[in-house]
């Protein structure tokens, strides 16, 4: 059986990459009552700050906060307990800052937590390796040695250590990731590009058909769907395909 409608958008988020509250207004609108994620990114959260956030959760979003933070243990420590608080349903960390600052990031959260009961748990992943770091990046810039795919396993094993609930990875590495950590562990992929759509800058890219077939959780989708003619036709299309897998 395929997934429902519900189920479909469920897995999918819609990421909000706008300089201001109000060009994301307009998209709002126009996919007013399908019950996707919303993925707030630096560019509009630096914009429009925290009360866009309070906004979409009043609206019944789920709301991915996507910061990527990446600095000592204790300052990230305090940067988790402020986005729990804020009241996201999932928000990140870099990986590459190493399993003390995972770590703290958790201890963030369950100090947050403890002040407060209608505080709720996010979900915390780490990010692996950016979905437009090529081989020779990864190996000639950033200075890792070794194919891409064991890197982003190598981070995702040292994320499932630290205690957080999965990592954001591109599409290709999703089995090896669920091979690696277990199904439970969850599994956030840019990257996806319908069939027939410009990849941009991404570098490792899947369909949201075979994302799904290769068992991620969830799949963030920005420029197929923001820069399309009809946004909202563009997103109905993805939903339809994932209910035909």
């Amino acid at each position: 059986m395929g997934l429902t409608l519900e189920q479909a958008a469920g897995r999918i988020m819609v990421a909000l990459d706008y300089p201001e509250a109000s060009a994301a207004e307009k998209l709002l609108r126009e996919l007013d009552g399908i019950p996707c994620y919303m993925k707030v990114g630096m560019q509009l959260y630096y914009a429009a700050g925290p009360a866009f956030v309070t906004m979409l959760k009043d609206r019944g979003y789920n709301v991915f906060l996507d910061l990527k933070m990446h600095d000592i243990p204790n300052t990230v420590k305090g940067g988790a307990n402020s986005i729990t608080k804020l009241g996201v349903d999932l928000f990140n960390v870099h990986a590459a800052g190493g399993k003390a600052m995972m770590e703290a990031a958790m201890e963030g959260v369950e100090a947050a937590l403890a002040g407060g009961a209608s505080v709720k748990r996010p979900t915390v992943i780490a990010v692996t390796h950016l979905t437009s770091t090529s081989q020779a990046v990864l190996n000639d810039e950033i200075g890792i040695a070794g194919p891409v795919d064991e890197a982003v396993i190598r981070y995702a094993k040292l994320t499932r250590e630290a205690g957080l609930d999965g990592v954001v990875a591109s599409p290709q590495e999703v089995i090896a990731i669920k091979a690696a950590c277990g199904s439970s562990f969850k599994t956030i992929t840019p990257g996806i590009r319908p069939a027939g759509a410009d990849i941009g800058d991404q570098s490792r890219i899947m369909t949201p058909g075979d994302a799904v077939k290769a068992g991620t959780d969830y799949m963030v989708i920005g420029r197929p769907i923001t820069s399309a003619p009809s946004p909202r036709a563009a997103l109905e299309s993805i939903i339809e395909e994932l209910m035909s897998v």
